[in-house]
């Protein structure tokens, strides 16, 4: 039975009051970023002066208007000179202007909806700020040596540092990149490898051609002196580039790759989506530590060599099944916009530990899990930039990549595996994948999925775990009740109802009495703040514990 004093009815509903109101004012936000056209393919020309550091582009941008006609197109481009701007493929010039952050073309025409816009643009970009790293090559002694190498990190929106584009991930396009190298170097790009022509000059053009299309953050190259180990899944190509005195170890360190493709399609039920993936090693990218560029995976050299040692396999295993799970979380479905990134990053996080639990069972995925539960927890008690999942807050810099989308997302998926459970989660999961393959995605949509595989409401779960931040700090006390056969116990959540964090969460929440006779399973049902149950049990409850199987992992518990 339970009591609950008037005074207290008034707080906790004032705390939800106020909850509330925040939730729905978050909610009127709009993160997306509006389109007038449609990029339907990049064509990148690149080459380099290593010694002055400069890149030099020659990029075709094709696109179509939206929904009304088109007499001008601004595109994103931070850092680029351009010395001609045309329409393609009769090259007759256009007229444009730079200035924060984009240029703006102004078009021969005007262009209707359905017709197709080829501009081509001819620039060089000295000393990049971001989006293209030049790396000298180390060769002291005394240090760790590697090769000279050029490479490319675009997200969240550095892109637009070494192309002129639509730099935000709800516009995919298909692309092309014609990479120029030094002879003997290695270049990787995205999609299928069609050619490598050699020049008058004695460099190398290495020609790529994406087919599927993918956000622009997802574009990459990376250019250096590398060997490459090659395998295979079913007919999928697998390369993983090293630098050549590092073979043993690179081999180690990818050498699960299969076992994680053939695990992450038997859980998902779609099929590895693109025709190859490649992993690449490079130096000065412990920022960064893995970036999912599609079918080129980039990797930490420092990470990547933690694979020598026993204590660092796990750490590398991770690393390789997170970036790997991106190719259908992220890569294959995108997040829409930037406060929805915990979609790409909570599931690949999610899915390092469905790894584990098929590599090494089920207490393994659990305690992965728990080691991402407490990592959120302790940031949660400092963090100055607390938000919910759904990050409406969101900023467009390396502020993205924090622990709630992380781990907390990781957790929230493992707890809605075990509310709506394991055949409906992964199922749920295989009509999220199908319903927006190659495409863009909210919360919403994960939400419509599990709901239909499930055949349960899920609003409550969404509000509380996805749009809402912060967690239940339960504290639990209980006795034994004098009346013979009871059991009283009082479930109080202690967290600060602050706008963000709900004053009660809601959840099922398993409590195991421990008898003289052995343990007994009961189920609470938590909806209330502060809430009392009275338990007919006629052995004496010697102790409790609570949420065994770590069906709510997201916790904290204090039993007195």
């Amino acid at each position: 039975m339970e009591r609950k004093s008037g005074s207290l009815c008034f707080q906790v509903a004032s705390l939800f009051l106020l909850f509330l109101t925040a939730l729905v004012a978050a909610k009127g936000q709009n993160p997306d970023r509006p389109r007038t056209f449609d990029v339907k393919h990049y064509a990148i020309h690149i080459s380099f002066d290593r010694d002055k550091k400069i890149v030099y582009g020659d990029t075709t941008v094709e696109l179509t208007p939206l929904s009304a006609p088109l007499n001008s197109v601004d595109l994103d481009a931070i850092g680029l000179k351009f010395s001609k701007v045309t329409m393609s493929p009769r090259e007759s010039p256009l007229t444009y202007r730079t200035s924060d952050g984009q240029i703006a073309i102004n078009l021969d025409r005007s262009y209707s909806p359905g017709e197709n816009i080829s501009l081509r643009f001819n620039y060089s970009i000295t000393d990049p700020k971001k989006g293209v790293y030049f790396i000298d090559a180390e060769k002291a002694a005394n240090k760790f040596q590697h090769p000279a190498q050029i490479w490319t990190q675009n997200e969240p929106e550095d892109g637009r540092y070494w192309f002129p584009s639509f730099d935000f991930p709800s516009d995919k396009a298909t692309s092309e990149e014609f990479i120029t190298v030094q002879k003997g170097e290695v270049a990787v790009g995205n999609g299928r490898l069609i050619d490598n022509v050699q020049n008058a000059d004695g460099t190398v053009t290495y020609h790529y051609r994406m087919n599927v299309p993918h956000s622009t953050y997802l574009t990459s190259f990376v250019v250096g002196d590398f060997i490459k180990l090659s395998d295979k899944y079913k007919d999928i190509p697998l390369g993983f580039y090293a630098y050549a005195d590092r073979r043993r170890v690179a081999g180690i360190a990818f050498s699960r790759t299969k076992e994680m493709m053939e695990d992450f399609e038997a859980l998902t039920g779609i099929s590895f989506p693109f025709e190859k993936y490649d992993q690449a090693m490079v130096a000065g990218f412990q920022d960064f530590d893995g970036m999912e560029n599609v079918t080129a995976t980039t990797l930490a050299d420092t990470s990547v060599l933690f694979a020598e040692y026993p204590f660092g396999k796990p750490i590398v295993e991770n690393l390789v099944s997170h970036e790997l799970a991106h190719s259908w979380f992220g890569d294959m479905v995108t997040c829409k916009n930037w406060s929805e990134l915990w979609l790409n990053e909570g599931f690949a996080t999610f899915m390092e530990a469905a790894f584990r639990e098929k590599a090494y069972g089920r207490a393994n995925y659990i305690q992965t899990l728990i080691q991402d539960r407490d990592e959120f927890i302790a940031d949660d008690a400092v963090s100055k930039n607390r938000h919910p999942l759904r990050n409406l807050s969101a900023k467009a810099d390396n502020s993205l990549f924090d622990v709630t989308t992380y781990q907390k997302g990781g957790v929230v998926l493992h707890m809605l595996r075990e509310t709506v459970g394991d055949a409906a989660f992964w199922k749920g999961v295989n009509i999220y994948l199908s319903r927006h393959k190659f495409d863009n995605v909210v919360s919403s949509d994960l939400q419509s999925a599990m709901e239909q595989a499930s055949g349960q409401k899920l609003q409550w779960f969404f509000d509380q775990w996805v749009y809402a931040a912060g967690y239940p700090k339960l504290e639990v006390t209980w006795m034994n009740d004098s009346a013979p056969g009871g059991l009283k116990i009082t479930v109080n959540q202690a967290q600060k109802s602050d706008g963000m964090t709900p004053a009660a969460f809601q959840f099922p929440l398993d409590v195991t009495l421990l008898t003289e006779s052995g343990p007994v399973l009961q189920t609470l049902k938590i909806t209330k703040r502060v809430e009392s149950f009275t338990i007919n049990e006629a052995r004496p409850v010697k102790s409790i514990e609570i949420d065994k199987s770590e069906k709510i992992l997201l916790k904290s518990v204090k039993i007195k």
